[in-house]
């Protein structure tokens, strides 16, 4: 004969079959399933065999879920790519590391980062630049209009469904009206920090003629601003806060089937900022920045998958695709 105490967690794991299952799907797939299933499971630990004999009877329930469960998890995965546009030649790496030292130089790579999910969705993770103002003055080596980069992947400007804004500066949100399709994920903060309700520059971070350009976007409804930390903004691919590259920069953790990469873009600039634990050399707030990097080691399935902004290595360390794309995997 049951006791009360016995009696009540059986009913409640009796009722809970099917998160119990999911749970343990979720666990065995990489994900924070594990310690919920632990919990729900632990008090048939207790209770004796007639909670076993609820529990096998709720798994037998839960199974039937099993193809939802895990095709809802493979649903949420996403193929990683880098597309390189082009290179600023002999760049100062003081520019990039704190303290480095100022006769170092490197070919800064201009990166961006392409997604390809289910159901036919793209998402570009940095929009590049394309003003000729903009190259006359900076003279990249290499360089491909950003649509054009993207172009080598098979993945035409049209077909760019959404497009993660990690900050304003000019190298990675010049580009963003030549994806005419594309939902535009940006912080909110971030917006409003730079810019006013005209479109006038509030913050010398942005220019003038992107400040128009983030107005116009924003008076015609592309944009989808985002709301903080930890927001999954599209299922598998969630931003962060705290690397204070700009005012509210954001990077991105992106679920994969090897685990989640973290594109880190400007909150971390180099292999060398990770290596050597050193704040990138332009962040409002170097403490952050290193708080924020600790972060992305938590977050990422190991330090390989973070993902810095500029390096050239990345095109070393994984397999090439095509010239200029490599696949994070």
């Amino acid at each position: 004969m049951m006791t009360k105490k016995q009696i009540v967690p059986a009913v409640v794991l009796a009722l809970c079959g099917v998160d119990i299952v999911y749970g343990f799907i979720r666990a065995l797939s990489g994900n924070e399933g594990m310690p919920i299933a632990l919990i729900i499971a632990a008090p048939a630990i207790l209770v004796g065999p007639f909670a076993w004999r609820r529990l096998r009877a709720a798994f037998m329930v839960g199974l039937l879920l099993v193809p939802t469960a895990l095709s809802a998890q493979s649903a949420s995965t996403w193929d990683v790519f880098a597309v390189r546009y082009g290179a600023l030649p002999a760049f100062r790496v003081s520019g990039l590391i704190a303290g480095a030292d100022t006769s170092r130089r490197i070919d800064a790579a201009l990166t961006m980062w392409l997604l390809r999910g289910p159901g036919g969705r793209t998402v570009l993770v940095d929009a590049g630049f394309k003003r000729a103002d903009l190259i006359a003055r900076w003279k990249p080596i290499d360089y491909m209009r950003p649509d054009s980069a993207i172009a080598r992947a098979g993945v035409k400007a049209g077909d760019i469904t959404d497009l993660i804004i990690t900050h304003i500066h000019w190298d990675h949100f010049d580009g963003a009206d030549l994806f005419p399709n594309a939902r535009i994920w940006i912080q909110r903060e971030e917006v409003e920090h730079h810019i006013d309700a005209a479109g006038t520059v509030l913050d010398r971070a942005i220019d003038a003629p992107d400040a128009a350009m983030l107005a116009a976007l924003r008076s015609a409804g592309r944009l989808q601003l985002v709301d903080g930390d930890a927001r999954e903004i599209i299922p598998g691919i969630t931003v962060y806060i705290g690397g204070k590259h700009t005012y509210q920069s954001q990077y991105a953790g992106v679920r994969t089937g090897q685990g989640v990469v973290v594109l880190a873009s400007d909150n971390v600039y180099l292999y060398e900022n990770l290596d050597r634990h050193v704040p990138i050399a332009q962040t409002l707030d170097p403490v952050s920045n290193l708080a924020a990097q600790d972060r992305m080691r938590t977050i990422a399935v190991s330090p390989r998958f973070i993902i810095p902004g500029h390096d050239p290595l990345v095109f070393q360390r994984f397999p090439t695709v095509m010239p200029g794309v490599v696949q994070i995997r």
